[in-house]
Parts: structure tokens; sequence; C-alpha cells
């Protein structure tokens, strides 16, 4: 029913049925039926859309959730505003379309395999000619997710400009952000289109944007997406000062650890959490380096891929933690300051820290 509240469990058991039901179609479609493996694909994705059709009380949170997702990718290219008949400024980007755009990030290799998918069913049952246009349509499908976050920030940037936010520039160098994943994979399509000797002269330049991007993001994270570390000082300051019973204003402190101090004074899953979260965020951040153990580790290319894609899910879901809180603790501030009458109240919301105007004014 339309009441059905959504569980991580719900989630998981779903992903783990569909896995098996992918499985299970293609040995029925190619060792059964004798079927090509593109057949045993569509196979898959008819039966799950007939499964979905069926109006079954059971799976009616799985149709109300697609069609939820559905609205959202759509409202994604919204164009939001006219941008050559109207003067008015865009609509801003609400957190939502963010979070999805965000997530569809981690799924660009899915974008790229539906690219791949398209473009192999258009030469069915003919191979796909070895041509650039047979890597760059499904390069163009996986960079799709940043163009649009890119996008979503130039819109945010314009809204600032119209609002003359003095922090409008964080969603340029947002943008850029977004840009930088954009280079390896046109690194990376252009590679397979030459022969392996020239293909390897690339790949120290490949190398480069992939550590450019990755740590660029990990910063990100960090100090945008998770409110933390903001001001090196003035933490480095707080945490001295902290430790040795530091007063805010002659006034006593509510008690606080250092490592609270260090990455933010409101820590909803604890400090050892976030700090769990934080370096499995880094250390997966730089999971593209396991292509340098690729035969030493897997079998095969294919299990290469299907294992990195899983820790790059495994990672945005506990990335998606920390941003969710961020961003609940930004909007209680934003919504309670304007009736807040003294900077101790203020204080109270996010913790006693000297850079508590830095927490509270931080931009997505």
């Amino acid at each position: 029913s339309r009441g059905v509240e959504v569980t991580a469990s719900m989630l998981l058991f779903l992903s783990a049925s569909l896995m098996l039901l992918l499985h299970s179609l293609s040995y029925v479609w190619i060792d059964i039926l004798s079927g090509s493996p593109i057949g045993a694909i569509f196979f898959f994705y008819g039966f799950v859309l007939l499964w979905l059709a069926i109006p079954f009380e059971s799976t009616q949170w799985v149709r109300n959730s697609f069609f939820y997702v559905m609205g959202r990718i759509i409202e994604l290219v919204n164009p939001r505003c006219s941008c050559f008949t109207s003067k008015e400024s865009p609509r801003p980007i609400p957190f939502m379309d963010v979070f999805v755009a965000d997530g569809m990030c981690s799924l660009s290799k899915v974008f790229f395999d539906w690219g791949m998918l398209w473009h192999l069913a258009s030469h069915h049952p003919n191979p796909v000619p070895a041509s650039a246009h047979s890597i760059i349509i499904p390069s163009i499908f996986a960079s799709w997710p940043y163009l649009v976050r890119a996008r979503q920030c130039i819109i945010m940037h314009t809204v600032g400009v119209c609002k003359n936010d003095p922090k409008r520039y964080q969603h340029v160098l947002n943008a850029i952000k977004y840009s930088t994943s954009l280079f390896p994979l046109i690194v990376s399509a252009f590679q397979k289109t030459l022969d392996n000797e020239k293909a390897a002269l690339l790949d120290k330049y490949l190398i480069i944007l992939l550590f450019i991007n990755s740590l660029y993001s990990l910063t990100w994270d960090i100090i945008m997406d998770w409110g933390m570390m903001q001001n090196p000082m003035a933490v480095a300051e707080y945490t001295s000062g902290q430790c040795a019973g530091h007063r805010i204003n002659g006034k006593p402190e509510t008690p606080m650890t250092c490592g609270q101090a260090v990455l933010r004074p409101k820590l909803r899953f604890g400090f050892l959490a976030s700090v769990t979260i934080l370096l499995t965020d880094a250390i997966l951040r730089f999971s593209w380096t396991l292509r340098f153990f690729e035969k030493d580790l897997f079998p095969t290319n294919d299990a290469f891929i299907l294992c990195t894609q899983f820790l790059e899910v495994f990672r945005r879901c506990i990335w998606n933690l920390l941003r969710v809180e961020w961003e609940h603790m930004k909007q209680t501030i934003s919504k309670k300051k304007e009736g807040l009458s003294s900077f101790d109240e203020m204080v109270s919301l996010i913790g006693p820290s000297k850079s508590s105007h830095t927490l509270i004014s931080a931009s997505t």
C-alpha cells in the first residue's frame, strides 16, 4: 500500500531477488533455450516489467518507488527556467534532486552498460563494428549523470547570482569537481579505439586524472558534503583549547571530545562511526587502484568490474548517512536561526565551537 515504509532490509531483499532472477533467467534463455546473451538481458527486463505491471498488493511499494524514481529522473532534465524567453531566475534545485543525481553518479558504469546494450541491440545479430562510435555512445551514457549534476551546480550558481549570494562560487567549484570525472571517461574511451601499445601510452595520463578526481572528490566529501574540518586553523585552535578546558566568553562549554571538535560538534552517529565512514570513503574513493592488481585478485575482468561496482555502491550508501545528516542539520539551523535571540542559542544547535558561524553558513 501507499503507507508502507520502505526499509533497508526490503531494498536489500529486492536487490538479492533481482540478482538471483537475472542469473536464473539467463540460464534458462542461454543454456536451455539456446538464445543469445543479449536476448537474455531483454528477457530479464521484460519479465521484471511484467512483474511490476501485475497489481500484487505485496509489491505495491515497489511500483510506488519505481514511479517516484522515474519522476525524480524526469525532473533532473527539467529546464527549470525559460532561459531565452524570460528574465526570471531559475528555480533552486531541491535537495532530493541533488541526492538522486549524486546517486546516479555512482551508477555511471550501469549507464555505460545500458548504452552498450542499446548499441549491441542496434547491430544484432551482427557484431558491433570496431569503430569510434561503438565506444563513444556508451561513454556518453556513462557521462550523463555527471553532466546532470554539473548542470545543477550551474543553475544554483545562477540562483546565487540573482540573490547576490557571496558563496555562489562554491557551486562553480562543485561543477568543476564533476567535470574532473568526465576527463578519465574521455581518455578511457579514447584508449579503447587504439591498439594495445598506443593505449598503454595513455595510462599515466589516465592515472593522473583519476587521482585528481579522487582527491578533489574526497576533499569535497569531508568539507562540503559532510560539514567537517571546514576551517583547519580554527579546528586546531579550538581542539587545543577544548583539551585544556577552554571556555568561550567565560562560560563553561558542553562536554565534547577532541574528536568531535576536529570533525563536527554534532555527530548523530557518534565519533567512532563517523571516523569509520570517513576512512572507508577515503579508501574506496581510490578503489580504481585495484586495476593494478586485477590479474592477481580477480579471475576475470568481469569479476573485477562487478567487485568495483559493489564497492562504489557500498561507498555511496555510507556516504549518504553523513550527507543526509549534514543536510538535516543545515536545514534545521536555517529554519531556527531567525527566531533565536542570542548567539549562545545559535551555538547550541550545532554544539559549542569557535567556528560555529562557518558551520551555519556552509553551502551544499
